[in-house]
């Protein structure tokens, strides 16, 4: 195994596994980022070296007289990026962050979570439960769960590994899982894929890698899973409806689970996780117990607290068209007496505008809307003159709504809102990338 490892953009948090595999293995573990976060301050604590920004010396020094030595990078890191070149220059041994964790979980019995929409509820629910009961799991969730000590991995000695699959440049084709799960399907990163038919295309390969007599737990009732069934005789797919799920040819009924986070689509990812739990001979009340009590994640309807005029500051990492929908629905209906504040960062230029039909009709649920700036990754110039967020505003349906650009600009208006509206509303954070560390300036208590 590599004594020193080097990863750029550590502060994503797929990547950030990585890391903190690497630090339980006792490998020295070095980074870099291009802005602070929480999760950043974090792997510091746990002795992971880390700079914001780059510097391409650094590989050279690290590295010096090392003979094992990795340098691991996310797919979105740019091929001129100062340190990844050098390191290449340098002839480092360099993997992306796929190729790097496929290594690792492909020789356990792996359970992947591949699908558009609800990969994180679905991977932690199952990761709980797995941990909960005498299997235990070794786990990659992309969020932080408190039952990981608010971190977003677990390890133990366990045989199982669950991880959350990313389908971005057909990464998850690098994993050979005993079973997959996938729920839904919507054409998302069009800065990759050419269309719908090439974004199901990717998930059927995803289904080919599954290996022979594993298992497909696959939604019934989207119209894009349905393209995936029977593609392999050799594998058992599992049928889930809305009520019922069909296994070893039996029709069977879910029980009663009482989540505590409102919205069907959670209590679809719920049954899921049922489903998987099922499978693996996990005890019914075991399973039960645990989505009982399940809680929150880091990111999704996370409640963060209540601010000084005593509203609710919640936190949502979704940020394609529909996720948003049902996300603001789940919240309206849950808080039938409190109006929504949404503050909403779009993640990519380029995700904008191949989706800026859907986003014009997905606010209906909120009071009021802020949108401070668009989150630019991977976009060309050319994308970023056809779309910004003032332009985005224009086309939004809402009454309510502004263009405020810059975080601190939002700070400020947020914090005027709070102080004019006490004790009546739901201030969302919306977002993918640093809107939430606004969560740290936010007057509290």
């Amino acid at each position: 195994m590599d004594n020193k490892i080097y990863i750029i953009w550590i502060g994503w948090i797929g990547i950030s596994w990585i890391a903190r595999y690497y630090l339980y293995k006792w490998r020295d573990v070095y980074g870099s980022d291009k802005v602070w976060s929480e999760l950043i301050e974090n792997l510091k604590k746990e002795w992971a070296n880390i700079i914001i920004w780059e510097n391409s010396n650094r590989i050279e020094d690290i590295f010096f007289k090392w003979n094992k030595k990795l340098v691991v990078y996310t797919e979105a890191v740019p091929k001129n990026q100062i340190e990844l070149k050098k390191a290449r220059e340098l002839k480092i041994q360099t993997k992306t962050y796929p190729e790097s964790l496929a290594e690792i979980v492909n020789k356990k019995k792996l359970i992947t979570v591949a699908w558009t929409h609800g990969k994180s509820t679905t991977s932690s629910m199952i990761s709980i439960i797995l941990k909960n009961s005498k299997d235990w799991v070794n786990a990659l969730v992309w969020s932080l769960l408190k039952e990981f000590d608010n971190k977003n991995t677990f390890f133990s000695n366990s045989n199982y590994f669950v991880l959350e699959a990313c389908e971005y440049k057909r990464s998850f084709l690098k994993y050979n899982p005993i079973v997959t799960v996938i729920i839904n399907i919507d054409l998302d990163h069009l800065d990759y894929y050419k269309d719908l038919e090439d974004y199901i295309n990717a998930f059927k390969q995803h289904i080919d890698n599954v290996i022979p007599w594993g298992f497909v737990i696959i939604n019934w009732e989207d119209k894009n899973c349905k393209k995936l069934i029977w593609l392999r005789k050799d594998i058992n797919y599992i049928e889930v409806f809305e009520d019922s799920f069909v296994y070893n040819n039996k029709a069977l009924k879910f029980p009663n689970i009482k989540l505590k986070i409102p919205g069907n689509h959670i209590l679809f990812d719920a049954k899921l996780s049922y489903v998987l739990s099922y499978m693996i001979w996990i005890k019914n009340e075991d399973i039960l117990k645990t989505l009982n009590i399940y809680n929150w994640i880091w990111r999704r309807m996370e409640t963060i607290w209540y601010t000084g005029n005593n509203n609710i500051l919640m936190s949502d990492y979704w940020h394609h068209p529909k996720e948003i929908k049902l996300t603001l629905e789940a919240l309206k209906n849950k808080y039938l007496n409190k109006k929504i504040l949404t503050i909403f960062q779009p993640h990519q230029y380029n995700r904008t505008l191949e989706l800026l039909d859907d986003f014009k009709n997905s606010f209906s649920n909120t009071d009021k809307l802020i949108i401070p700036n668009i989150y630019e990754s991977r976009d060309s110039k050319e994308d970023k003159k056809r779309i910004n967020s003032e332009k985005l505003v224009k086309l939004i349906n809402h009454k309510n709504k502004q263009n405020w650009k810059w975080l601190e600009n939002t700070l400020n208006l947020i914090n005027k809102y709070d102080k004019e509206n006490p004790d009546s509303s739901i201030i969302l954070l919306l977002w993918a990338w640093n809107i939430d560390n606004l969560r740290y300036k936010i007057k509290t208590v």
